[in-house]
């Protein structure tokens, strides 16, 4: 007899569109059901699906594939009515409606319902041979019963779509960035791709488990500056990463992960935290029924301090100030990173000066988690899709803060 049998329902429908040169390059809808058997003997799991059944989703009255469409083909006007440099633009939209219920020999029964929508805006710029790109993006998830999706409003993603288009504009004529250790400042509005990707995951539980994460064993430690409190929370009203419960039927909760720099909790799953002897902390997360749930975050984020950004910017004699950043890697067993620097300026005598563009960071995630010494009071969520084996929706955020003393990567 197994230890654990679980069973996932599940029914979805979606809706992908693409707009590029615009044009409607591809309109994607679909609908499917199955479910999800799992069952745990010992450390050894078994899983197997089947397509068919699944749940019955309320109807909804929601938009119209017109409508959205309408979206997308403004926003392409928005971005580019910035200038005759804009050259290309895409624009992205997806939309996914869940209902899930999980039983388990634990006892739990629960039901779940999400309506999710995201849009991605990419523009690219060229001058003189020069190419130089922007994105924004734009995502959030009504939890509970959604009679209709949640769609932005027109102010918003043209807003969005011409921002995104006159940081590409504004580097292009950017002279590269200086190369060599210097304070950073990043702000709130670069997103939490840091907090994300060069900590976040070194967090999770069957990391730790593995002991692969450079987090594990160290409960109860001091592992960050004092500045620093690190939350993942499935609970945040809209947040394109929350959830009523998670997909093995745990309430959504709000976990401290990092307090004042001591690490007090891990992400974790039903059969990680049982192999950690911990409690699930509610981070069971799956892609769809076809695949076994395994530890992720959800709206991951650095909690905002009490300093204006205004006197964090001032404080830098010379440095470089980060306002939004691109991809990137990192290792996770260690947490090394490169991050691309996306938007960024020179500091000098506390005043922003040029913009600057090539401009990379160079670090370590838990040694930049050390060493920030000041602590923005804003906060700013940037949505995104989580690749773990699977894709999971997700925000991230960070405050504005101060490293004191970090690698930049230029061509000077």
């Amino acid at each position: 007899m197994p230890d654990f049998t679980e069973t996932f329902e599940e029914s979805s429908s979606s809706t992908s569109i693409i707009l590029e040169d615009g044009k409607i390059d591809k309109i994607i809808t679909g609908a499917e059901a199955g479910t999800g058997i799992r069952t745990i003997k010992g450390w050894e799991i078994d899983y197997s699906y089947e397509n068919a059944g699944g749940l019955r989703p309320d109807a909804q009255t929601g938009p119209s594939i017109d409508s959205r469409i309408s979206l997308l083909h403004k926003a392409d006007k928005a971005a580019r009515s910035a200038s005759n440099l804009i050259k290309q633009v895409t624009v992205s939209y997806g939309d996914k409606t869940q209902l899930i219920k999980v039983k388990n020999s634990d006892g739990v029964n629960r039901s779940d319902s999400r309506s999710r929508t995201r849009f991605v805006i990419n523009v690219i710029a060229e001058k003189d041979g020069v190419i130089q790109t922007g994105y924004e993006t734009f995502g959030n998830c009504i939890v509970g019963t959604a009679r209709e999706l949640p769609l932005p409003n027109l102010g918003t993603i043209e807003s969005l779509a011409k921002k995104a288009a006159e940081r590409a504009i504004m580097m292009l004529s950017a002279p590269h960035a200086p190369s060599g250790e210097m304070s950073v400042i990043i702000m709130s509005e670069a997103g939490g791709t840091l907090i994300h990707e060069a900590c976040g995951h070194g967090l999770e539980a069957d990391f730790i488990y593995k002991g692969i994460s450079v987090y594990a064993g160290k409960l109860g430690q001091k592992v960050a500056s004092e500045l620093v409190t690190v939350i993942d929370d499935a609970t945040i009203p809209n947040a394109y990463g929350s959830f009523g419960c998670d997909d093995e039927g745990t309430p959504s909760q709000k976990k401290v992960l990092i307090e004042n720099g001591v690490l007090r909790g891990y992400m974790s799953d039903i059969y990680f935290s049982k192999l950690l002897g911990i409690k699930s902390s509610g981070n069971g997360r799956r892609e769809n029924y076809t695949l076994k749930p395994h530890p992720r975050m959800t709206n991951t984020y650095i909690e905002k301090g009490k300093t204006d950004p205004k006197e964090i910017i001032s404080s830098i004699n010379e440095g470089l100030l980060v306002k939004k950043l691109g991809g990137g890697q990192v290792n996770v067993t260690n947490g090394d990173f490169v991050f691309d620097v996306q938007e960024g300026y020179l500091v000098k005598a506390g005043k922003i000066e040029t913009p600057v563009r090539g401009a990379m960071l160079i670090g370590n995630g838990p040694k930049i988690l050390e060493e920030i010494d000041m602590v923005g009071n804003d906060l700013n969520f940037i949505t995104g899709t989580c690749g773990k084996g699977d894709h999971a929706p997700v925000t991230d955020a960070m405050p504005t803060v101060r490293i004191p003393q970090i690698v930049v990567g230029g061509r000077n």
